[in-house]
């Protein structure tokens, strides 16, 4: 069934009148009642009761009537909001970022954006890497800054994190200014899930130093993770926090392994043209990385 014929249909049950209708809609009567004879014959059943050579809506007719103003409202909104995606001023950006860049990046990153784009809106996704991924793939999300580099998907870096161990602020190795991993492979460890990128780090530098610690609690978020070191779980790999991030209770010990740190990075869908506005974002982030660090 047509959307037209559809809207013929819901202007013909407002005004139960073939005349009236058809001049409302600039259609001759024929036409209107070859379409209301097709939409009855796809429904199988008659939409209107004849009486007295006018048309009074029945109770199927009622039905068709509620879903057929609820499709077009629907279609409508659908057409308006693919005006606005293909409108880099004024369209939606659909980003996806990872729970370490809500505290500060990606807010500093949206503040600049801003005031160069007031009027682009924004539907925004946090969480771990895989879901970031998965929403790229499925369509859900145009652009994600994440760690690490997803196979398949276009990058461009924006920026290096140092990792460090996070210890109790009382610990044996809380006063180093730099140590091996290894030296910490007796200790607890308290780590991300592991479908967590910074978790598969964790676990290649571990392989790496050669140790094989025990995980004692699987976090969602890094600040959970901060939060138990200093309340003495165990240690914990991390990126350097930005002094007014850090966990009070911890204290923080650069990793001397040139393979402790992640990149973090923009990735977007490498066979899906980007909708004007995310393209403009996109462009706007890596004209200006170094001011984002």
């Amino acid at each position: 069934m047509h959307l037209d014929e559809l809207q013929w249909f819901v202007v013909l049950a407002e005004t139960e009148h073939v005349t009236d209708a058809a001049a409302e809609l600039g259609i001759s009567q024929p036409t209107l009642s070859r379409a209301l004879a097709r939409l009855e014959e796809q429904v199988g059943v008659p939409l209107f009761d004849r009486v007295n050579r006018r048309l009074r809506l029945n109770a199927y007719g009622h039905i068709l009537l509620e879903h057929a103003r609820r499709s077009i409202s629907e279609i409508r909104t659908a057409t308006d909001r693919i005006a606005e995606l293909r409108d880099p001023d004024t369209g939606t950006v659909r980003l996806a970022f990872l729970h370490s860049q809500a505290g500060w990046y990606v807010p500093d990153l949206l503040r600049r954006f801003r005031t160069e784009a007031p009027r682009v809106r924004f539907e925004l996704f946090q969480g771990a890497a895989h879901e970031i991924v998965e929403r790229l793939a499925g369509g859900e999300a145009d652009l994600a800054i994440t760690s690490p580099r997803p196979e398949g998907f276009r990058w461009r870096g924006l920026y290096m994190e140092r990792l460090c161990l996070a210890v109790p602020r009382e610990h044996r190795l809380a006063g180093r200014t730099r140590l091996r991993l290894a030296d910490a492979g007796a200790e607890p460890f308290v780590a991300l899930a592991p479908d967590f990128g910074l978790r598969q780090l964790t676990d290649e530098l571990c392989v790496e130093a050669g140790i094989s610690p025990p995980v004692v609690f699987e976090a969602m978020e890094i600040p959970t993770m901060e939060g138990l070191v200093a309340a003495g779980f165990g240690v914990a790999v991390v990126p350097v926090p930005r002094p007014e991030r850090a966990e009070p209770g911890a204290a923080y010990v650069p990793l001397s392994e040139s393979s402790a740190r992640r990149q973090i990075g923009l990735t977007w869908h490498a066979d899906r043209p980007l909708p004007p506005a995310a393209a403009r974002l996109a462009e706007f982030i890596m004209q200006n990385v170094h001011k984002f660090e």
